[in-house]
C-alpha cells in the first residue's frame, strides 16, 4: 500500500509540473540602449530561435502565449522591449532607433548558445513589423520574418524600394485584416517585390496587430507551423 501510494504522489508530482516559462534578461542595443527581454528557450538544443516584436504602446508582456507555442513546437522565443517600452531604457519617440534594438536582439539571438546557424526569425507587429523589416535589410542573421499588419510608411518608418529589394530574398509570412487598407496595400506590394518564398493569411474585419494572431486561433496555428518548416529547412 506504502508503495502503490509513493507512486501516485509521484504521478501526481509530474501531472502538476508548471510549464516552462520565459526568463528575464537584460541586452544592449547598437547605441547601448538597455533593452528588456524574455526568453522562452526550447528544451532541445541546438534550436531555431524567433525574435518578436511588439506594437506601439505596448511591450514583450503581449507575445507570452504565443511565445510558449513557439517553445513547445520546438523553439527558441524571445519577446523585447523596444526602448522606452516596458522595461527598457530610452524614448518610445526614438522610432529610428527602434531599428538598432531589433537589430542588435537578432545578433544577439545569432550568437547565442544553444541556438542553431542560420536558424533565426522575426515576427513584428504593426510598429513591430516596420522596424523588423527595416532591421532585416541591414542585417545578415535573419532568416525568415514574419509581418503582421505592415504599412508602406509608419510614422517615417518607411518600407521603400531600396528595403523591398534588399529583403526580397527572405522567406517572408504576412498577414491583415480584410478592412485594413493600409496593411493590405503593403502585403500586395510586397508581393511583388519577392523574389523569395512568400506567404500570406487575410483575417476577416478590422484586426490589427497582436489581434490578428489573439483573435484567430488558426492564423496563429498558421504562423507557428510557418516559422518551424522556414528555420528548420
Amino acid at each position: 500500500m506504502r508503495i502503490a501510494c509513493l507512486v501516485l504522489l509521484a504521478l501526481a508530482s509530474f501531472v502538476a509540473e508548471p510549464a516552462a516559462d520565459g526568463r528575464s534578461v537584460m541586452l544592449p542595443s547598437l547605441d547601448g540602449t538597455n533593452l528588456a527581454g524574455e526568453i522562452y528557450e526550447a528544451a532541445s538544443r541546438p534550436a531555431p530561435a524567433v525574435l518578436l516584436v511588439h506594437m506601439q504602446s505596448r511591450n514583450k508582456s503581449d507575445w507570452e502565449e504565443f511565445a510558449t507555442s513557439l517553445q513547445d513546437a520546438g523553439m527558441t522565443a524571445l519577446a523585447i522591449d523596444l526602448r522606452g517600452h516596458g522595461g527598457s531604457a530610452g524614448s518610445r519617440e526614438d522610432l529610428p532607433g527602434m531599428t538598432q534594438d531589433v537589430k542588435a536582439a537578432a545578433q544577439w539571438l545569432a550568437a547565442r548558445p544553444g541556438v542553431r546557424p542560420g536558424g533565426i526569425g522575426v515576427v513584428g507587429a504593426s510598429l513591430g513589423a516596420n522596424v523588423s523589416l527595416l532591421a532585416a535589410a541591414d542585417t545578415s542573421v535573419v532568416k525568415a520574418i514574419a509581418l503582421l499588419s505592415p504599412s508602406l510608411d509608419y510614422r517615417g518608418l518607411r518600407i521603400d524600394a531600396s528595403v523591398q529589394r534588399k529583403t526580397s530574398g527572405l522567406a517572408m509570412w504576412m498577414a491583415a485584416g480584410t478592412k485594413d487598407p493600409l496593411s493590405l496595400r503593403t502585403l500586395k506590394e510586397l508581393t511583388a517585390a519577392a523574389a523569395g518564398s512568400r506567404e500570406q493569411r487575410l483575417a476577416d474585419g478590422v484586426a490589427h496587430g497582436m489581434s490578428l494572431l489573439t483573435s484567430d486561433a488558426e492564423i496563429r496555428r498558421a504562423l507557428v507551423d510557418w516559422l518551424h518548416r522556414s528555420l528548420l529547412s
